[in-house]
């Protein structure tokens, strides 16, 4: 798995033009770490590369789930120092937000979380963020998409390279360089590395519509 990801990391080097103008000693990539199984690999697999690519830690505590969203939040401020890692934290009034725009829950956190994204990288001088998607997180953003009946663009899934969500005007990009990597992959490399992550309660819970395609279709 470290083969590949590096593999993928050379290939989106190619498709970055500024990647090579980078200054070795400085973060390129902003890495959208929540403290959970796949983030916590990616920040892994970041941080075993033969040829590094400097990089920094983002996470939102979101509020949501009190006691629990904090243990996540230490987790990762752990796994930073432990790395020297620069690290940025923020929270938000999630639920305050989603009702004073009338949205959701899920799309509130989204919107949250990379307009955030979007003011470190202007602040920070960061031209990529990289997020945990996996192939199994592909999977059901297709089948989100096809229940929605979305046009056909629509349910093509992710890319691994595609525009910042949510922040026009930034000249950011979102990277997902475990898009090709199943949830089992990575539930094996973090046993094999003996990582730590944190476990989202709520996954279990099919409340959301991301979360009932994959406990009950996929």
């Amino acid at each position: 798995m470290q083969r590949h990801f590096a593999k993928t990391i050379e290939e989106l080097k190619g498709l970055i033009k500024e990647w090579s103008a980078f200054s070795a000693d400085a973060p390129v990539v902003l890495l959208a770490v929540s403290g959970g199984i796949d983030s916590m690999c990616m920040a892994e697999l970041f941080n075993s590369l033969e040829e590094p690519v400097p990089f920094a830690l983002a996470h939102c505590n979101f509020r949501l789930r009190g006691e629990e969203s904090d243990g996540d939040e230490a987790l990762v401020s752990d796994w930073a120092r432990t790395h020297s890692v620069p690290l940025h934290i923020t929270s938000f009034d999630t639920e305050k937000y989603a009702s004073d725009n009338a949205i959701s829950i899920e799309m509130a956190a989204r919107e949250l979380r990379y307009g955030w994204f979007a003011d470190l990288c202007s602040q920070h001088g960061y031209k990529a963020v990289a997020v945990a998607h996996n192939a199994n997180d592909n999977a059901e953003t297709f089948l989100l998409n096809l229940l929605r009946g979305s046009v056909l663009k629509g349910v093509t899934g992710m890319s691994v390279i595609s525009p910042l969500p949510c922040a026009p005007g930034s000249d950011a990009v979102l990277l997902r360089p475990l898009l090709k990597c199943t949830r089992k992959q990575i539930e094996g490399y973090m046993l094999a590395h003996r990582v730590k992550y944190r476990e989202d309660s709520t996954n279990a819970s099919s409340e959301y519509k991301r979360n009932r395609i994959r406990n009950t279709m996929i």
